[in-house]
């Protein structure tokens, strides 16, 4: 996708998670062990402040003060570490910055931070019970940012093994397909894009009734062990 439209996406789901901050921050988030809303919150607001930390001192040690416990304070807090972020990203995304994973460019953090808040959106507003959907291209560019990057990182750092069989990814709203692991694909699993990525990102279960199997099944769930996310 275009810097333009990631930055574009960024700004308006971290808008839309900043509304959540106006709701009981102890709400407990269903796909996030045992963290409230506060603590989401916090988490998001942090590496807000880390990534832009590392585009403009190109480094990843940047330690972020945590947000303030009072709730007055959240809504505040977070929309200011969100503008401090979208000015350092607002640049050429061929910017050399210091990421995680290859590409080592501020085009990496803008695709990141903006795929990271709007899984987060959802997370948060699931818990409110007020999920609105996921936008269909972004949603399509998360599922190849597990590909491309997080899965190749889990495996990178020992926390998975490279595939054994080949699995085939299918959007049947953007009619987008990614082959991920060696060889031709087992099997083939079909879902929108939403789904398919809140699926790889372990926010549905994969045999949930919205994605659809063909092929060798049990084949093309030892792909997605992985784990492919942390």
């Amino acid at each position: 996708m275009r810097a333009t439209d990631l930055l574009r996406g960024l700004r308006r789901e971290l808008e839309a998670f900043r509304d959540c901050l106006y709701a009981d921050l102890t709400t407990p988030i269903q796909h996030c062990g045992d963290w409230t809303l506060h603590d989401l919150a916090d988490h998001l607001g942090r590496e807000n402040l880390w990534a832009a930390a590392a585009v403009e001192e190109r480094h990843g040690g940047y330690k972020a003060p945590p947000a303030p416990r009072d709730a007055a304070d959240m809504g505040r807090w977070f929309e200011g570490t969100s503008r401090i972020l979208l000015e350092a990203l607002d640049t050429d995304p061929a910017t050399e910055a210091w990421t995680f994973h290859p590409p080592h460019t501020v085009g990496f953090w803008q695709r990141r931070r903006c795929l990271e808040t709007l899984v987060h959106r959802w997370d948060a507003e699931h818990a409110l019970d007020t999920a609105r959907p996921l936008d269909p291209e972004l949603a399509g560019e998360g599922v190849a940012e597990v590909l491309d990057t997080m899965a190749p990182r889990q495996i990178a750092r020992g926390r998975a093994t490279s595939p054994p069989h080949a699995l085939r990814l299918l959007t049947t709203d953007t009619g987008t397909s990614w082959t991920y692991g060696p060889g031709d694909p087992v099997a083939e699993i079909a879902a929108t894009a939403e789904n398919l990525l809140l699926m790889l990102w372990n926010r549905l279960p994969d045999s949930h009734p919205a994605i659809t199997w063909a092929g060798d099944e049990a084949a093309g769930r030892s792909v997605l062990a992985g784990p492919l996310t942390p």
